[in-house]
């Protein structure tokens, strides 16, 4: 393959795609210029099916449109779309202990409020990649606070619910791997910003810690797998929960860690760890008759409980497509390449509406649409845009070498 064309034209499109399609859509059909905030819950024209605000999609869209400004084109309308999102959890949707709920109403009246802690962790790397836009150093503090709040909880024994039942111990992969990424995001801000050289040492302890319980609790040899839950010193629960691999999560967790092998000078075990998540996941996730990374699986080849396990969702194409771009940056082996080229193909080919322009978030197994919204509580302008955004400078920094 001739990469140097190769990247370029993905560089290209990626970049193209993000300016003319994707953040367009949101700006003009999700952002609130009334109440603040973002609006997800859109059909496939744009049209508001439903007014309740997710709120880690404050989050999750206040960093997306700090990070764009940042790394693509610095467009004064997308810092502002960023702080309206910050002001909006602030104002709105933290609660008197500090934790934030998870829906609220247009205006930001509370609706619901869960055990995760994923709402806050969206927040704080909004809030740390806003500093970075603006120079700012408050809002690197204030994502310091919040990422402060969430060790508390996560850390201190009964604070939060169960993940599953009282009567059965485990742990979940989803904290563990979503930890590095916030950590590292607001590393950056505190680095550049000058935060005290203890707030930095409680981010690299962070990632340290989710790495070690990654390699020591959640990888399992036997089954060449990353599983998602657990018991409490990784032991094998072998029920349906269990058993469940989630080959996206998986592949996201992959590219996190050689994100963070990258930022230590492509450390040699860290890099190695990636790669065999990644190759592994893969293996378990590309659907070989379809194409496509399928949603979920048993690591005894025992069928899924999951109603949805068999189709492809939106996110884990676009993890798949950084994930192998980081790989290959690595290593520089073309079969890293040539998974990119599968995983683009197939994703190009069906998600995009070619007609009323962003993606479709929900395909049947053969690629056929289940459903033609384009954004719920769960779905929104956060994988598609970060996928576009961190592939162009992907491309670019491997063409550089």
């Amino acid at each position: 393959m001739e990469y140097k064309t190769y990247l370029q034209s993905w560089a290209d499109s990626y970049k193209n795609d993000l300016l003319h399609n994707i953040m367009p859509f949101w700006m003009e059909h999700g952002f609130d210029r009334e109440h603040g905030g973002v609006y997800t819950c859109l059909d496939r024209d744009g049209t508001l099916i439903d007014t309740t605000k997710s709120v880690w999609f404050q989050g999750r869209f206040g960093f997306i449109a700090a990070f764009a400004y940042n790394n693509i084109e610095k467009n004064p309308a997308w810092l502002e779309a960023s702080k309206s999102c910050i002001d909006f959890i602030e104002q709105h949707c933290t609660d008197a202990d500090g934790r934030m709920y998870f829906e609220v109403k247009a205006d930001g009246t509370p609706l619901r409020k869960r055990r995760y802690l994923f709402s806050e962790s969206f927040a704080a790397i909004a809030m740390a990649e806003y500093a970075l836009a603006t120079g700012n150093r408050d809002y690197a503090e204030r994502a310091m606070g919040v990422f402060r709040l969430i060790q508390h909880y996560a850390q201190t024994p009964g604070l939060l619910e169960p993940k599953y039942l009282p009567t059965l111990e485990c742990q979940g992969h989803s904290l563990t791997m979503i930890l590095i990424n916030t950590a590292s995001r607001i590393r950056e801000a505190a680095e550049k910003l000058g935060l005290p050289m203890e707030d930095i040492q409680l981010l690299n302890d962070q990632i340290d810690r989710s790495l070690d319980a990654l390699e020591r609790y959640f990888i399992h040899p036997e089954f060449k797998a990353l599983l998602e839950t657990v018991g409490p010193n990784g032991e094998f629960i072998d029920t349906g929960m269990g058993r469940t691999i989630n080959p996206g999560h998986c592949i996201e967790t992959a590219w996190f860690i050689l994100e963070e092998a990258r930022y230590r000078g492509w450390d040699e075990h860290l890099k190695q760890l990636a790669l065999t998540i990644f190759d592994w996941s893969w293996q378990w996730g590309w659907d070989e008759k379809f194409g496509g990374i399928i949603n979920f699986r048993d690591c005894r080849n025992l069928p899924p409980q999951d109603y949805s396990q068999d189709m492809k969702f939106w996110w884990p194409q676009c993890e798949s497509i950084i994930a192998s771009l980081y790989a290959f940056d690595a290593t520089g082996d073309e079969k890293y390449l040539e998974r990119h080229q599968l995983i683009s193909d197939w994703t190009y080919r069906f998600f995009p509406d070619k007609e009323y322009g962003e993606w479709y978030g929900y395909l049947h197994r053969d690629g056929s649409v289940a459903q033609p919204a384009k954004g719920n509580i769960f779905k929104g302008p956060f994988h598609v845009p970060r996928m576009l955004i961190k592939s162009f400078m992907l491309c670019n920094e491997i063409l550089k070498k």
